[in-house]
């Protein structure tokens, strides 16, 4: 049996070579915590290894994250660093290889002054436009993985010591990414390969509307005329194959802006600015958040979908079986990126590019009149279960069952 160290310098290879895949002389970026040096100076070496020419990192610092909000004057939370965008855009138009390993701690910014963490998720979201255009557009490479903190795995494993909860979530991650298999690249090829059939599939059926019914769940989504779905691996402006999330057990599109209706329940808690957010229950009407709900988080929730004019809308539908493995583990990770893999699930505000025809080389405005939304922020939330039933209903009001009881019926 493989060792820690052995196992994690294999998923630091795993995160060059099939996250986002480093190209000879290529730039670096990566985003990281200062709890997870070890793993950081890994993938770097890795990159290197691959051939990077240059690997930066930016680090992160939970406890000095909570200093200063709890400390810094209020306009600090209004503004974002004109260094910091520089320096990103300079990767950025360098077509570097982004990676982000996060490590949240879902309750850091818990009883925090909440204007405060809205603040700057807008004044941050505005200022990284151009990140984010690049991102959803697929222009660079770009992957999202995880590490497992301390804190983090206290909050999925209370009943056990830190140290033994770090080495549970520390193994629940190895597994999500196929560490445990013979050879993890091809894992990931077939698992691409898998993904990409149900893409083909829904790509044929062209639905025009899908119509979600659950306890709690009502909601009818109508899609663009010439949306794709996609899954897995993508193909950056440079002809680089990668895979942005890792794990990802998705299949996803993009909603018509203008064309949802009903009304949805959550399924899982949502960790968002340093805080939870659980039971809450979204109306819709032409595609507008009309009402917001929620036992708990109510209020920051409320200043996500304020976040701007779109962020009132949807902007992914993603679909998930209930059966998926990360689902089937029964771990409640309290972060998206593993969540979201366990669930069908929908995210508030901007949509990406290329989930319409030819969408990677539009304008703003064509793809506005496509009807992808825009927005400066995007939040997945989950909202499938093993009582989710979906039918794809299309142009000429034939339904197909899409899923029943929660999985794939198609």
């Amino acid at each position: 049996m493989a060792t820690f160290e052995q196992q994690l310098a294999q998923y630091a290879e795993l995160i060059v070579k099939v996250g986002v895949n480093v190209q000879q002389d290529q730039q670096v970026f990566i985003t990281g915590s200062t709890e997870m040096t070890e793993l950081v100076r890994l993938v770097a070496k890795k990159a290197y290894e691959a051939g990077a020419s240059n690997v930066h990192v930016d680090w992160v610092d939970e406890a000095l994250s909570r200093l200063k909000y709890e400390n810094a004057s209020d306009d600090h939370f209004t503004k974002f660093p004109e260094w910091e965008v520089a320096k990103r855009n300079t990767f950025l138009d360098a077509r570097a290889a982004f990676i982000a390993i996060v490590s949240p701690n879902p309750d850091l910014l818990k009883g925090i002054d909440t204007q405060r963490i809205g603040n700057f998720q807008k004044a941050s979201g505005q200022a990284l436009e151009k990140y984010r255009q690049y991102v959803q557009s697929d222009k660079v490479s770009w992957t999202v993985v995880a590490a497992a903190t301390k804190n983090w795995a206290a909050k999925i494993f209370p009943d056990v010591t830190q140290d033994e909860a770090q080495g549970l979530l520390w193994n629940a991650i190895f597994e999500s990414v196929r560490l445990n298999t013979p050879d993890p690249v091809q894992a990931w090829e077939e698992h691409n390969a898998s993904l990409h059939k149900k893409v083909e599939v829904l790509n044929g059926y062209h639905f025009h509307k899908l119509h979600y019914t659950a306890p709690g769940t009502d909601l009818t989504i109508e899609l663009p005329e010439k949306h794709l779905w996609v899954g897995a691996g993508s193909t950056s402006e440079s002809n680089v194959a990668f895979m942005a999330n890792m794990p990802t057990e998705e299949v996803f599109t993009v909603p018509y802006r203008n064309g949802v209706n009903g009304y949805v329940s959550s399924t899982k808690p949502l960790s968002y600015g340093g805080n939870i957010i659980d039971n809450f229950k979204l109306t819709f009407e032409e595609g507008r958040i009309v009402k917001v709900e929620a036992e708990q988080g109510q209020a920051i929730l409320q200043q996500l979908v304020d976040t701007d004019e779109g962020s009132h809308y949807l902007g992914e539908v993603a679909l998930v079986p209930h059966e998926s493995p990360i689902s089937q583990s029964n771990i409640l990770f309290f972060n998206t990126l593993f969540d979201e893999n366990a669930s069908n699930h929908l995210a508030i505000g901007s949509g990406y590019a290329f989930n319409v025809e030819g969408g990677k080389t539009m304008t703003r405005e064509e793809l506005d009149a496509s009807g992808v939304n825009a927005s400066i922020t995007h939040v997945d939330f989950m909202i499938g279960s093993a009582n989710m039933d979906i039918d794809g209903i299309q142009q000429d009001g034939t339904v197909v069952p899409v899923f029943r009881g929660g999985n794939w019926a198609i």
